[in-house]
């Protein structure tokens, strides 16, 4: 994958209408919401002994769980370190990583994995948060999962390695379709995102017996009690 001068793809085209902001740690940085946010950045760096985290999948059992949600303030944070980060929004079949940072989503993940001739400079997007750039998830397509076993997928995670200092990698739940089993044994762990009251115990547990399966680092959980800014709360073990 050549490497070209990347060009700023932000707000260009059709733009779709943004969903409410779901950034907590930047609406309130100061709020315990985002100090909960700096632990979790705190425990996935220093997760594994004797070895640097710098690349994770953020998945979750089942649906409308927190995961997008999760893995976007997790993005931010980790900029505000200093860190090159990227977040990648590997779900393609709901994607709103592009909806999230109201950003052009006409070229991203799918187009890279599915063209040859495209770069990874011709695909990120950046944001106009400091040291955060987006990959989003790209034209709709009708084998994704097919794209991220591919060995395109797998040089793509190479690549990004060597361009970011942290990469995150926003995937489907883990219960439903089987992308995260794909891509997840090229990182270097997954976070599980578990919601209070919608988190299915059974699909929990098949997601975590999944993962297991494919010799998958699973780094802990983050545990979401309530969504709103004010009152959320969020947990990592």
């Amino acid at each position: 994958m050549s490497q070209k001068k990347r060009t700023n793809r932000k707000k260009s085209g059709k733009m779709e209408s943004p969903q409410p902001s779901t950034l907590f740690t930047l609406i309130e940085p100061n709020s315990s919401i985002s100090e909960q946010f700096r632990t979790i950045r705190t425990n996935i760096q220093y997760s594994q002994l004797g070895k640097q985290t710098k690349s994770v999948a953020i998945t979750s059992a089942g649906p409308s769980e927190g995961k997008s949600t999760t893995a976007a303030n997790l993005a931010v944070m980790f900029a505000k370190l200093g860190l090159k980060t990227l977040l990648v929004d590997a779900d393609m079949r709901r994607p709103t990583t592009h909806l999230t940072f109201e950003l052009d989503n006409g070229t991203g993940l799918s187009n890279l994995l599915s063209l040859t001739q495209l770069s990874v400079s011709e695909v990120v997007q950046e944001t106009n948060i400091p040291y955060l750039d987006v990959m989003t998830s790209g034209i709709r397509v009708p084998n994704p999962s097919e794209l991220l076993a591919s060995p395109r997928m797998k040089k793509l995670i190479s690549v990004l390695d060597e361009l970011y200092d942290f990469v995150i990698f926003d995937m489907p739940p883990a219960s439903t379709v089987t992308d995260v089993q794909l891509v997840s044994p090229h990182l270097d762990g997954v976070v599980v995102v578990v919601r209070k009251e919608v988190t299915d115990k059974k699909a929990l547990n098949r997601s975590i017996y999944l993962l297991d399966k494919v010799d998958t680092t699973i780094l802990g959980c983050v545990y979401l009690d309530k969504v709103e800014v004010n009152y959320a709360n969020y947990y990592y073990s």
